[in-house]
């Protein structure tokens, strides 16, 4: 069993092309043992986004923190805050954006352990 609080997770800036005020924490990993998932928090300062890209895997998404959108292959956006969850499909073009223009949009990340 592993407990750890975000605090104490280092937190890096994303240096991924497309991405803009982002930083990145993996609070529980494939080093801590885990057999499947890794977890990953994003925080994107106001005005900052993701890249705008796809993965080969699903990922599930819950917002922790802040209001932003997400954008949708087609270019369209939809609103996330806080409390809400997001399902990516394998192969969906997605960015997420932060609209705030005084918070951070803190999203936890589930991912298959593969791709820390």
């Amino acid at each position: 069993m592993k407990i750890t609080n975000l605090e104490k997770t280092p937190k890096t800036k994303m240096d991924m092309e497309g991405a803009k005020d982002t930083y990145k924490q993996i609070p529980i990993s494939a080093a801590d043992g885990t057999p499947n998932f890794s977890f990953r928090v994003f925080t994107i300062m106001p005005g900052g986004h993701t890249p705008y890209h796809t993965h080969e895997f699903e990922h599930i998404n819950y917002i922790i923190e802040g209001e932003g959108a997400v954008v949708r292959a087609d270019g369209s956006q939809q609103t996330v805050s806080k409390g809400d969850f997001v399902l990516i499909m394998p192969g969906e073009r997605h960015q997420y954006r932060n609209k705030a223009g005084d918070r951070a949009l803190v999203i936890i990340c589930a991912v298959p352990k593969e791709y820390e």
